[in-house]
């Protein structure tokens, strides 16, 4: 019996044949985790503290965790640990998270840790610990303890065994000074030298010199040296007495004088500078008397003051003056007011009279009176006042006229 005719398949269109087994090699090469991400980030920690490792996914479809040491070591295999480091405790463990704690962190912890995420084919992302070791020692060596002023002397501030290196900075007081650096590396290790010349003074004496260290390690870490300036004395000289007054003859003079020095000054003198001293002048420890001034007194006296650093002085000028110096310049000064007081009233007075009688002139300029027509006041008409007037044409040698 002949057999059935079997439906044959419409064959493929040319060029099509290629692309299908294209995608079909594709489809074998991606991942039963497809769309899922490894995400990690990188740990720095401080010597001794705690580092936190944290694997997390994106998109997780229960594919198992795992994290690896540097040494690719299983330290945590989904919440089981195999790696036997107590030091690795799993803080949180769920289908997107593995997150562990590395305590009492050293230098030889730092490195590559790997996450890893059992997809097909796995993925795998890395995080790095880095390790900073603070300075194990902060020391200040000063060249010499006690120095002289005017003098340079060396300090020299060391941070050792840091890492990575520090940042040295000095200060004297509040203000910040620049000093010189080295580095030094062993191994993984930094060693850091600075170098302060400093010029001092007598007011840098008992003044702070800080050395500060700048590492992201540690937060505020610092020492100082304190120090010691020598200095020659200062010394001034006072009245005690006449005080803020005249130095006049036969009164009496006191003097004080004031050293201060560090040593404190060990020796004290008074001298007169290019004459010898009075010998009436009493000179008591830092006091200088003289009891009864004269003229012959005038002159410079000098106060010396010496300690181990050197010698320093202070002058007093003396000038002495008449016994009334002072009395008669006040009489004086009375005597001129009382004449200026006077000479002020008179001619004020006379201003006063001046202008009274201007005034009054002016009133009266012109005025005058005379007697030629007495007597015509009852005459009938002119020819007869003329005639009756008295005296007559014959007295006129006798008129006179009266000016007011």
């Amino acid at each position: 019996m002949a057999g059935r005719a079997q439906p044959r398949r419409p064959a493929a269109p040319p060029g099509l044949l290629p692309l299908l087994l294209l995608l079909l090699s594709a489809a074998a090469i991606i991942p039963r985790g497809d769309g899922q991400n490894l995400v990690t980030e990188d740990v720095t920690v401080v010597e001794g503290d705690v580092a936190t490792i944290s694997c997390r996914v994106k998109n997780s479809d229960d594919s198992v965790i795992q994290l690896l040491n540097p040494n690719r070591q299983t330290i945590y295999f989904r919440d089981f640990r195999p790696l036997k480091d107590s030091r690795f405790q799993l803080v949180n463990f769920s289908n997107s998270e593995l997150r562990v704690s590395l305590t009492n962190v050293s230098i030889s912890d730092e490195g590559r840790y790997f996450c890893q995420l059992y997809t097909d084919p796995p993925q795998e992302i890395y995080t790095t610990i880095t390790v900073l070791v603070p300075p194990r020692n902060l020391v200040i060596d000063i060249q010499k303890e006690t120095a002289i002023e005017g003098e340079e002397i060396e300090l020299n501030c060391t941070a050792m065994a840091s890492r990575p290196a520090t940042t040295i900075r000095w200060f004297k007081g509040n203000k910040e000074l620049t000093g010189k650096s080295e580095v030094e590396q062993w191994s993984d290790m930094y060693t850091v030298t600075s170098q302060l010349v400093l010029k001092v003074g007598r007011e840098d004496d008992g003044v702070p010199v800080i050395c500060l260290v700048d590492h992201p390690a540690v937060k505020d870490l610092q020492t100082q040296r304190y120090l010691e300036v020598m200095y020659k004395p200062q010394v001034r000289v006072s009245q005690n007495y006449p005080v803020q007054g005249l130095t006049r003859e036969g009164e009496p003079l006191e003097l004080t004088c004031a050293a201060f020095g560090k040593p404190q000054p060990t020796e004290m003198r008074w001298l007169r500078v290019d004459d010898e001293m009075p010998q009436h002048v009493v000179v008591s420890g830092s006091n200088l008397l003289i009891n009864n001034l004269n003229k012959t007194d005038n002159g410079t006296y000098r106060c010396e003051a010496s300690n181990a650093v050197g010698k320093s002085h202070a002058d007093y000028m003396l000038f002495v003056y008449d016994s009334r110096a002072g009395e008669e310049g006040a009489i004086h000064s009375v005597d001129h007011a009382v004449v200026g007081g006077v000479v002020a009233v008179v001619v004020f007075a006379m201003l006063c009279l001046l202008i009274i009688l201007g005034r009054y002139f002016a009133r009266h300029k012109g005025t005058y009176f005379t007697h030629e027509a007495k007597g015509a006041d009852d005459a009938a008409d002119a020819d007869t006042a003329i005639i009756n007037a008295e005296g007559g044409q014959n007295n006129s040698e006798e008129k006179k006229e009266y000016f007011i």
